[in-house]
């Protein structure tokens, strides 16, 4: 019966040895793994992207209205009943300079000619004439051999009226040449390579000098007149010494098709603020805007339209370029340096419509955080989905 409670207990002693000794293996291995995951788990996962000093070009957004650079309302020289009007002197139509528009009744000026005509003819008759009384005068004078004072010898030769008949007959020559230019002014042609549009006379119309014909536009080049800040004026480059001035990119997003641009060149700085906006204008020159030359790549610009327009900024040497997003409340950066966030202060140099550009604040091949974050304090932890794979 002894023997029988010994063994119950050795049996219940071995027992609670094996329990202790299995206890202690379990937490001596589990509970470590246990804390590696969740440290592991409570550092933050974000997205980086490593940063790098170089030179960029910004690009200098604004808006900007389409004009002609030759705009006119035509007008004619000379008044009289239009009979003729060519067939492209219509609106939306093409004309290279001194190609005929419209033509003016003619017969009124074809008289006046034949009459400055006869009266020139008259006049050299008449100087003529005078020449001839001048020779008379002259021997007449010799023969008496009188001695007179200068302004009666001038008189007496003549020479007054010979002066009044010169002169008539270049009065006479001059009202011809002018006849003869209002007859040509009866054709009204353009004055330089345009198009037309819009268009006031027509077949029939009594016109004067105060009519307004039509208007046309130049199509060799137009402007744009762009607005951006003031700020902004210092990265462009404006023509000088001979060089162009910066390359600009125009967009019609609401009227072109999807990626068609055209291009442009800064031609000068308009010196004085847009009285609403307070923005600094500048003008771009765009030839060939209708594109009318097959070399011309791009649609055609209409007068009258609103572009946007991008400028090519000049470059910002060594410099930092990072998306505008990225560039925190106070121009602050979140950087992922040793396993955790750091908030570093950025120097901007400037900031376009995608990126903003900077000077300090960064250091050649840190991790910037592109991730939103909802607790944001120095020194928590952050992991990438990199580190988290195992």
């Amino acid at each position: 019966m002894m023997n029988k409670k010994l063994s119950s207990l050795l049996i219940i002693a071995i027992i609670i040895v094996v329990s202790v000794v299995i206890v202690k293996l379990i937490y001596s291995t589990e509970p470590t793994a246990q804390r590696e995951a969740a440290t592991k788990k409570t550092a933050m996962l974000v997205d980086v992207v490593q940063v790098q000093r170089a030179t960029y070009y910004p690009s200098i957004v604004g808006l900007g209205t389409v004009e002609a650079e030759q705009d006119i309302s035509l007008r004619p020289r000379v008044s009289g009943y239009v009979i003729d009007i060519a067939e492209q002197f219509t609106p939306g139509g093409f004309v290279q300079a001194g190609e005929r528009l419209l033509s003016i009744d003619p017969a009124d000026y074809k008289i006046r000619v034949q009459q400055m005509q006869s009266a020139l003819a008259q006049a050299e008759a008449e100087l003529n004439i005078e020449r001839g009384r001048q020779q008379v005068a002259e021997q007449e004078y010799a023969l008496l051999e009188q001695q007179l004072g200068k302004e009666n010898k001038a008189l007496v030769l003549r020479q007054p009226q010979l002066a009044v008949a010169e002169a008539n007959v270049q009065s006479a020559r001059v009202m011809l040449e002018q006849a003869k230019l209002d007859q040509q002014r009866t054709e009204v042609k353009a004055p330089f390579d345009a198009q037309i549009l819009s268009r006031q006379a027509n077949i029939g119309s009594e016109i004067d000098a105060n009519t307004e014909l039509a208007r046309l536009v130049g199509v060799d080049e137009y402007w744009i007149i762009a607005s951006v800040p003031v700020a902004k004026l210092k990265h462009i480059r404006f023509p000088e010494a001979g060089e162009e001035g910066a390359e600009v990119i125009i967009r019609n997003r609401s009227a072109w098709p999807e990626g068609s641009v055209r291009k442009g060149r800064i031609e000068r700085l308009i010196g004085a603020l847009d009285d609403q906006t307070r923005l600094a204008r500048v003008l771009i020159s765009v030839t060939d805007p209708l594109a009318l030359k097959p070399e011309t790549e791009g649609p055609a610009l209409l007068v009258g339209a609103i572009v946007q327009t991008e400028i090519k900024g000049q470059a910002l040497n060594d410099v930092f370029r990072i998306d505008r997003d990225f560039l925190r409340e106070g121009d602050r950066l979140w950087l992922k340096r040793d396993g955790k966030l750091s908030i570093s202060q950025a120097t901007v140099v400037m900031k376009d419509k995608d990126y903003a550009y900077l000077s300090a604040g960064l250091e050649e091949g840190d991790l910037l955080v592109t991730s939103n974050l909802t607790a944001v304090a120095e020194g928590i932890g952050l992991r990438t989905q990199a580190e988290t794979q195992p």
